[in-house]
């Protein structure tokens, strides 16, 4: 009665920023699971990191342009005429990306929440009214983090080169707030929003700063890439047809303690 539940067969998938760290994982696993997946980012050379028996449709994609979204969309029409789910996994920023709060100018600031709240924004807005065209219905996903729910704990940062982004903070609780909007605004339509909130995801991290977050993690280790593929096919298949308007919490009960 239920072994098709998780499935995604006939239905396309738009996955932004689907090159990068976590986006290919999510590649990978939507594609295992029946659904065409256009993959869009702005870093084509990152193609070759996914393997030969995932079927990619390439697009190259910047969020932060209204207009390289619209010709995606377009794209995405063009060859399968339809979009039944959008994953917002794309990351912008500047090359001061990671300076200290107080060394971030304005300018930066505003460059970064336009870019990547601003992106998520246009992607939702331009897809949720594609997806009413067709008659309504459809699962939105966008990424956010824990560090939009929970503030940063500075002490694993001590000792280390990096710290969290001021903008970072800002931007993913923007994040979950406006998925919350477009979950309610959408539910006529029968669409559904969602978003999830990785913990820290390792990424060749220095060892402190490993240790120390791992350290602060119950479950006694980072995140991995391949931890938020089954959250993505369950908010995006019909598993989770009442759900909308979540937050889900991936984080090895970081945000439990």
């Amino acid at each position: 009665m239920y072994h098709n539940l998780f499935s995604c067969k006939d239905k396309v998938a738009l996955v932004t920023g689907g090159l990068g760290l976590i986006g290919k994982e999510i590649v990978r696993g939507l594609n295992d699971f029946g659904a065409s997946v256009c993959t869009a980012d702005i870093n084509k050379h990152q193609l070759e990191g996914l393997s030969n028996s995932t079927t990619v449709h390439f697009l190259y994609l910047d969020i932060s342009s209204e207009d390289s979204i619209r010709r995606t969309l377009e794209a995405v029409l063009k060859q399968y005429r339809k979009i039944d789910i959008l994953v917002n996994c794309a990351y912008p920023r500047t090359s001061d990306w990671g300076a200290r709060c107080e060394d971030v100018s304005f300018d930066s600031w505003k460059m970064n929440v336009n870019s990547h709240l601003g992106g998520y924004f246009l992607c939702c807005k331009k897809v949720a009214e594609q997806m009413k065209l067709q008659g309504g219905a459809g699962s939105i996903i966008n990424f956010a983090s824990i560090y939009g729910v929970v503030a940063p704990d500075f002490s694993i940062y001590e000792g280390t080169s990096r710290t969290m982004p001021v903008a970072y903070s800002a931007i993913k609780g923007g994040v979950i707030a406006f998925t919350k909007y477009l979950a309610s605004y959408y539910a006529k339509d029968s669409i559904r929003v969602n978003c999830i909130s990785p913990g820290g995801v390792f990424n060749d991290q220095e060892d402190d700063f490993v240790n120390k977050y791992v350290a602060k993690t119950p479950l006694g280790r980072m995140g991995i890439p391949k931890d938020m593929v089954g959250a993505v096919l369950f908010l995006a298949s019909d598993a989770s047809s009442y759900v909308t308007g979540h937050n889900l919490v991936i984080d090895g009960g970081w945000t439990a303690c």
